[in-house]
């Protein structure tokens, strides 16, 4: 099964960038696609972006044109640049392994980001 870590987080200005990098250790054929998922204090996880096995990106519409989500396949490695920051981007942002059917396989321990 796949086991995901995620880093990258951390405190940045508003108007500024982080990229965070989720890393995926093991392999499992029901894997559909990745994603980035968030929850604020007091707010509901929600969906930032997936990407599918062909690498074709879908975004919420909060964070279109400002953040990039990408795989580098060969190392089994997920990103999310992070560009444009906003104070309401603060969040525990985790990625997440999901099967199209069934939802999410598996989900990291997340990396926090801060934006001030």
């Amino acid at each position: 099964h796949v086991q995901l870590v995620e880093s990258g987080g951390g405190s940045v200005q508003a108007g500024g960038s982080l990229r965070l990098t989720c890393v995926a250790y093991g392999y499992d054929n029901y894997v559909d696609y990745m994603a980035w998922f968030r929850q604020a204090p007091g707010k509901e996880r929600e969906g930032v972006a997936a990407i599918d096995r062909a690498g074709s990106p879908t975004y919420t519409y909060s964070v279109k044109d400002r953040f990039t989500i990408s795989r580098d396949n060969t190392n089994n490695v997920l990103y999310l640049q992070m560009d444009s920051m906003k104070t309401e981007d603060t969040a525990l942002y985790s990625c997440a392994a999901v099967n199209a059917a069934s939802g999410i396989i598996k989900r990291g321990q997340g990396t926090q980001v801060t934006v001030s």
